[in-house]
């Protein structure tokens, strides 16, 4: 029987806990707790794309905090305040608390800077965006979402997992679709593809079929630059003749 349950996991470095924010919060008193308890709201947020709530629309208080780390509410109050002025920790127009470097914890689909400069753009976004738009995801954890039920349907069908392509590397084939595509659209796959990556990036819309989509837009294409085919003109001007 496959497991069907989603799995969210933090991906740390080996030189997490020599990090400057981490050497100065454990070298605080009670900085062990207070370390404590940043890995554990780090774990409590992964679902929620970084944001610190119950659900949607219940962002944590200190005091569930604190139940749910096991800490007394004064320690995670404590701690709040400082990892606020470490920066470890934004609040956001909602209520709820964000996890600031939640993007350097999860996916490895490229480099460091360039995943926490698409993050900030997200997180900016979403702090100028009114309350209902404040559940946005930033778009690393999307990514990665994506990558794991990929993981979850080689195992559940036994087929390879399609890879990643695209500028924002969030356009999902399989090798046989990728073939297609090169040989279907020869010098213009690529084009499409950081074409539909641009589109989702930008839009957040979801495809079932990403190799689909292309080709849809391609034929799309392909039907815009075919000449207008319509009634032959037959009519003359004065003095002509057919």
């Amino acid at each position: 029987m496959s497991d069907n349950r989603k799995y969210y996991y933090l991906k740390l470095k080996e030189n997490y806990f020599d990090e400057d924010a981490i050497v100065l919060l454990e070298s605080m008193q009670d900085g062990i707790l207070y370390s404590n308890i940043l890995l554990k709201l780090y774990l409590k947020s992964l679902k929620n794309g970084g944001k610190l709530q119950l659900d949607e629309n219940i962002p944590y208080t200190a005091q569930m905090i604190a139940t749910i780390t096991r800490q007394q509410v004064g320690t995670v109050e404590r701690a709040l305040q400082i990892f606020m002025k470490l920066g470890l920790v934004e609040p956001l127009q909602n209520g709820a608390l964000y996890m600031s470097n939640i993007e350097l914890l999860i996916g490895q689909s490229s480099t460091e800077g360039e995943r926490k400069r698409r993050a900030r753009l997200a997180l900016q976004e979403q702090k100028a965006l009114p309350k209902a738009g404040a559940d946005k995801c930033p778009p690393e954890i999307e990514i990665e979402k994506e990558i794991e039920k990929e993981r979850e349907r080689e195992l559940d069908t036994g087929q390879p997992a399609r890879a990643a392509y695209g500028r924002y590397e969030n356009v999902f084939l399989s090798q046989s679709e990728l073939d297609g595509l090169k040989a279907d659209l020869p010098g213009k796959w690529d084009y499409y593809i950081d074409r539909l990556s641009c589109h989702i990036a930008s839009s957040g819309k979801r495809y079932k079929s990403h190799a689909a989509t292309i080709y849809k837009w391609a034929q799309e294409d392909a039907t815009k630059k075919a000449p207008k085919k319509g009634i032959p003109d037959y009519s003359c001007k004065e003095g002509e003749s057919l």
